[in-house]
């Protein structure tokens, strides 16, 4: 669903007030963190997706890591996860569905989560992912407002995944594209575990549906605060620019476009192609990260020793509204 669509139905919904709700629905953030006790809290998600690759097994770890991301991506510890799963039986042998799962444990094994149940539906598309529980210090939140003057944002994984996907139904996605695609979609995004300093961290968002323009504007919000897109800076996953110049965009990125509209400004000098992949929806895309210009570097270093990538994409200031110009 369109990110226009879905705030139309949000903003109706009437929530009801509750002192324990620290993140709540009101700044569409990646997750919900209810308090416990003082220094304990839970964090809350749900994901699921559609196959976006034709390999069950690959299929299973981008949506558990798609799922998990969430968590980290608000400062969170993952625990466990119930897997969430429809699956056309008429249509599908059953060993693909043990494979999608295999896969799914495979990431959950690996960051620590534990599987403790799940739900399945016969449906006449296949979909899966997880709703993940982890917990989090109440005072130790990462959300996606917080964006201040003279920031710089960081983005640690490259884009271009719903292109790529776009290329693969179409039949016609190179076999290293695809495995660049799949392997930047089964990064885990826990680069920010561990940070010493978390006061040095005034936003974050993962990069997902919305793409990254769409993400970047929640950031800003209804602040008066501008940001300022490098587009040369902003890593491409090999062979997505060349999609996207033969017309092959999926049509999640013309919603998000439309959705920020007029918050947006292209400077002529960018590259159709390019342009166009930065509203591209993504699958297990990064963290955007937004941090001082201070400390932007101890930040590098320490999510680049864990041996992944970071961009520095973008830099903020004061404005008369919030808004992202793209250059």
């Amino acid at each position: 669903m369109g990110p226009a669509d879905l705030d139309a139905i949000v903003k109706k919904l009437p929530v009801v007030y509750n002192s324990n709700v620290l993140i709540g629905m009101q700044t569409s953030d990646d997750a919900g963190v209810y308090r416990i006790i003082d220094d304990i809290a839970l964090v809350q998600t749900v994901d699921f997706i559609t196959p976006i690759v034709d390999d069950p097994f690959a299929f299973g770890k981008i949506a558990a890591t798609n799922s998990i991301s969430d968590i980290y991506a608000m400062g969170g510890t993952p625990i466990t996860a119930l897997n969430i799963v429809c699956f056309p039986i008429d249509t599908f042998d059953m060993d693909i569905l043990e494979k999608i799962l295999q896969g799914g444990l495979e990431v959950m094994n690996k960051t620590g989560v534990q599987l403790i149940g799940g739900h399945s539906i016969d449906d006449v598309e296949l979909k899966y992912g997880l709703s993940v529980t982890g917990i989090i210090h109440p005072n130790k939140i990462f959300t996606n407002v917080g964006l201040q003057p003279d920031d710089v944002i960081i983005l640690t994984k490259p884009i271009g995944t719903g292109t790529i996907n776009t290329a693969i139904k179409a039949g016609i996605a190179n076999n290293d594209h695809i495995e660049a695609s799949i392997k930047s979609m089964t990064t885990i995004n826990d680069c920010l575990a561990g940070y010493p300093n978390p006061d040095h961290i005034h936003a974050v968002t993962d990069v997902t549906g919305f793409g990254l323009i769409g993400h970047l504007s929640e950031m800003v919000g209804n602040s008066t605060i501008a940001v300022h897109v490098s587009a040369n800076a902003v890593p491409l996953i090999p062979g997505a620019t060349d999609y996207a110049a033969m017309g092959l965009l999926p049509a999640g990125l013309y919603r998000n476009r439309d959705f920020v509209g007029s918050r947006c400004t292209v400077a002529s000098s960018v590259k159709r192609d390019v342009a166009d992949l930065l509203f591209d929806p993504q699958t297990s895309g990064g963290l955007l990260i937004a941090t001082s210009k201070h400390s932007a570097n101890q930040v590098i270093e320490f999510i680049r020793a864990k041996a992944l990538c970071t961009a520095t994409i973008a830099t903020s200031l004061f404005s008369d509204a919030g808004h992202i110009y793209i250059e």
